[in-house]
C-alpha cells in the first residue's frame, strides 16, 4: 500500500498544474478552470482558509495527467 497524498492549499495545487502546462481559463464563485494545450480541463475549488484534501488533489491530478507518485 503506497502512502496517503498530503493536502495541499489551492495556491501550492494552482503552481503545480501551472508548471505542467496549465493556464486558467475562467472563474465561477470559488471554481476556477484550468486548462492545457491538449485540451485536458480540471476544475480547483478555491476556498480561504481550506485545504484540497487528498482524494481531491489525486482526481485533479489525474485528470491533468500529472503522475501522482512524485507528491507522496
Amino acid at each position: 500500500m503506497s502512502p496517503k497524498l498530503p493536502p495541499v492549499s489551492p495556491s501550492a495545487l494552482i503552481a503545480i498544474l501551472e508548471r505542467n502546462g496549465f493556464g486558467f481559463v475562467s472563474q465561477r464563485g470559488s471554481h476556477a478552470k484550468y486548462r492545457d494545450d491538449r485540451g485536458r480541463t480540471t476544475i480547483v475549488p478555491i476556498h480561504k482558509g481550506e485545504d484540497i484534501g487528498p482524494g481531491l488533489f489525486l482526481r485533479i491530478l489525474r485528470e491533468a495527467g500529472i503522475d501522482p507518485s512524485e507528491f507522496r
